[in-house]
């Protein structure tokens, strides 16, 4: 059978290596290349499998699938593995800082939500990441892969990662970092503040804490007794000497929750709100992305982290298009979007806005619909939604001279 050559299939991956080339001006030729036929690639089949990916390409580029498939696998070789006298490693470290810069070259506004979070894939890899949360989900932009195996403490890892945004978000912006009590630290809220960031780190239930012009510590969990209740002020946290932390406590137990949420921050009491916490659950919708409902990543058959860390980087592209083309879709279409409540005298949303369809797969329905109908392929915009906040509640809000002095 004759391979018929269309025009429009390499047009478009041209075009999508020229947005590629400008987000990494340090890449060689041959690495922006290999990223952006990667990401593109991945899109088109929703698949991370070097097999899926190789295929679907050979098909559209009318190219002999060995040859699509070898030129895929270069990306994310060793040096000596590589073919050719030329042959580099891709520091994927270093493309950490110009990924975030891509987020925030037309990100509206100046606010920023950022997660960190530990995952597993089975017993085979742990991926230490840095996320970008947005509209529901969100967009890797630094990342540690370990074997699942693997004893070492995570302290350097995790600093490694937040020392490659020094300098890279403006002054001026407020940075919030969320994560869970798993792996507060009191060395990662010191490393976030670093960076001038404000952490918003959950704690555990079992510690206690000190209100300011306290003499005594109380019980964390005396601070939000029951659903509905919420406290916040500077104190200091944790009794014991080594680990005390100088911070503001925001205390809220909400409807639905099990337990209250114990966040420490260095921000003001009255600079911040216990529901932004809310924004890290937007991680676990990558997840659902990155698995079943987009890239397959679950089905991997990589072996060596290094070769996954820098497939990880055309999936974090992949992801950022689809993302940044999905919210610009939503935000046109928000008006035709059921369940949306706005506070007019805060000028953003509030209640549970219920998307009908993710911004992940909105975005991937507009760019396959452009490649049948061969439009030219969006680049979209990022459009953040405003921030949560707790609305006023008329149960009594607990204080601290109404919490038992003991502890």
């Amino acid at each position: 059978m004759s391979r018929q050559k269309s025009s429009y299939g390499p047009k478009t991956l041209e075009q999508w290596t020229h947005e590629v080339a400008e987000a990494f001006p340090d890449l060689s030729r041959p690495q922006v290349a290999g990223l952006a036929t990667w990401s593109f690639g991945m899109v088109l089949a929703k698949s991370c499998s070097l097999s899926a990916v190789a295929f679907f390409l050979s098909k559209l580029l009318a190219q002999h699938y060995h040859s699509v498939r070898q030129r895929l696998r270069e990306f994310y070789l060793e040096a000596p593995a590589k073919c050719g006298q030329q042959r580099r490693d891709l520091d994927v470290t270093a493309c950490f800082g110009p990924l975030l810069r891509w987020i925030l070259r037309d990100w509206r506004g100046r606010q920023l939500a950022v997660a960190v979070d530990a995952s597993t894939l089975g017993s085979l890899f742990t991926v230490l990441c840095v996320w970008v949360v947005y509209r529901g989900c969100a967009i890797p932009v630094a990342w540690k892969i370990l074997p699942a195996t693997a004893k070492a403490s995570w302290k350097e890892p995790w600093l490694g990662l937040l020392r490659q945004f020094k300098g890279v978000v403006p002054a001026d912006w407020q940075v919030i970092v969320l994560a869970d009590r798993g792996l507060y630290a009191k060395w990662l809220f010191n490393g976030i503040r670093k960076l001038h960031w404000h952490p918003m780190l959950r704690i555990n239930q079992g510690g206690t804490f000190r209100p300011k012009g306290w003499h005594r510590f109380v019980p964390l969990k005396d601070l939000a007794p029951h659903v509905g209740s919420h406290w916040q002020g500077r104190g200091t946290a944790f009794a014991t000497k080594s680990a005390r932390l100088r911070c503001t406590l925001l205390a809220y137990w909400g409807e639905g929750h099990e337990e209250a949420w114990l966040i420490v921050t260095d921000l003001a009491a009255e600079q911040s709100e216990s529901s932004w916490y809310g924004l890290r659950s937007w991680v676990e919708q990558f997840f659902k992305d990155a698995k079943r409902g987009g890239w397959q990543w679950q089905h991997t058959r990589m072996q060596q982290a290094e070769r996954a860390e820098r497939l990880w980087l055309a999936l974090a592209v992949a992801t950022l298009w689809l993302l940044r083309v999905g919210g610009a879709d939503e935000d046109e279409a928000a008006a035709e979007m059921p369940g949306l409540m706005w506070d007019e005298q805060r000028g953003q949303p509030r209640g549970k806005r219920w998307r009908l369809v993710s911004v992940f797969a909105r975005g991937w329905v507009v760019l396959i619909t452009c490649l049948i109908n061969q439009q030219r392929q969006p680049v979209g915009a990022l459009i953040p939604e405003p921030w949560p906040f707790v609305e006023p509640t008329p149960k009594p809000v607990q204080t601290p001279s109404e919490v038992p002095r003991t502890g």
